[in-house]
């Protein structure tokens, strides 16, 4: 196998894993600033990993494409090392915070950069499967093996994921005359030879381009997709404390992500037009939101089979736009986070006066809504 195709399976794997280590246990890493902040220090340290995501996943694609990939790439593996030895050694709930950031902003420079690589292989489909693969691995791996040791060491799983992210380190040091020099491997370069400045004000004209009223369906339906996920992922640690045990919430969890795998690859063979797809997964979404209040398996599983099946329709449906491939994914890509990150943080504005159900019936109608939209 190819080193840099090796090297990115692994890192997302660390990546993605890390990311959801911290869900099963959100309440006892906020314990301490419950008094001042309530439920919403548990919002703060979910939503800082997709802030830092939404933040620089955009503007580190396009500098991607200026100085290479590698570059990217292991610039997000070391910060994601870096922010999983930080949340392991500090109580510090801005340290904390901090780190999610950080590890949100390798999130951001390491997939526009994997992505870019990946679709260079010889068998590009296969390659992004086995990739979405090991993403959605990393994600349930994550919540699954957080919940079944944290009653033996609350940060087991961040103990674990943090490790292999050092490991994926280790490969790029031999490499390091290729991440200062990228021209030092390839002899002569192929990064973009225009100014940096016009290269960026060309790039968000595009982008620019793509925020039209004709793709305004696609990109709010993926922000209430990915948000109404994001609230459930945020609270349910704090609503589930009477009636889950950590090994049961991060299995519910996982059962998302186990799902989507399923889903994102069986749709793949059915011959249906995005639209259709779309709407599918919204419907199953919209109902695993509602069911997961009384129901947290079959709602999770719900969800996330929807999601994926939703998701596999987004990416058609943004692949087939008149616009660069890569940037209309990065688009799309930076929809998924700002739903991921903003909607948790507006429905911690309500926790103080509404119940956890309340917020969740709401955020699955909200779900449901996105079936009205006609583009």
């Amino acid at each position: 196998m190819n080193p840099d195709r090796r090297l990115i399976y692994v890192a997302v794997f660390a990546i993605m894993g890390l990311s959801n280590a911290v869900i099963p246990i959100l309440p006892e890493l906020a314990a301490r600033y419950h008094s001042t902040f309530g439920e919403f220090a548990s919002s703060l340290l979910f939503s800082g990993y997709f802030l830092g995501a939404l933040a620089t996943m955009l503007p580190f694609g396009i500098m991607a494409d200026r100085f290479g990939n590698l570059r990217f790439i292991g610039l997000g593996i070391t910060l994601t090392a870096v922010s999983g030895l930080l949340i392991l050694f500090s109580e510090n709930l801005w340290v904390l915070i901090i780190s999610r950031f950080m590890e949100g902003a390798a999130c951001g420079a390491f997939f526009p950069a994997a992505f870019s690589t990946l679709s260079k292989c010889k068998n590009p489909g296969r390659c992004m499967g086995e990739f979405t693969f090991l993403f959605n691995a990393g994600l349930a791996s994550g919540a699954l093996v957080s919940g079944l040791l944290a009653d033996i060491y609350l940060k087991g799983a961040i103990l674990i994921f943090t490790f292999i992210a050092l490991l994926s380190v280790i490969p790029l040091l031999p490499r390091h005359r290729e991440l200062i020099n990228p021209k030092a491997k390839r002899g002569k370069s192929d990064l973009l030879p225009v100014p940096f400045r016009d290269h960026f004000k060309h790039s968000f004209g595009e982008v620019a381009g793509l925020l039209n009223r004709q793709n305004s369906g696609i990109w709010l339906s993926s922000f209430l997709l990915n948000g109404a996920i994001g609230v459930l992922i945020a609270y349910y640690p704090d609503y589930s404390l009477e009636f889950l045990t950590k090994a049961q919430l991060g299995s519910a969890i996982a059962s998302l992500y186990i799902c989507a795998m399923t889903t994102s690859l069986l749709v793949g063979y059915f011959k249906i037009k995005e639209k259709a797809i779309i709407w599918i997964g919204l419907s199953f979404s919209a109902l695993g939101a509602l069911f997961a209040i009384k129901y947290p398996f079959l709602g999770f599983s719900s969800l996330g089979g929807g999601s994926g099946i939703a998701m596999v329709g987004f990416a058609l449906a943004v692949a087939r736009m008149d616009a660069d491939r890569g940037l209309a994914m990065g688009l799309f890509n930076t929809t998924i986070y700002a739903g991921l990150s903003l909607l948790p943080i507006a429905a911690g504005i309500f926790t103080g006066f509404l119940s956890f159900e309340k917020i969740f019936v709401a955020n699955g109608c909200i779900l449901a809504g996105a079936l009205l939209l006609k583009d």
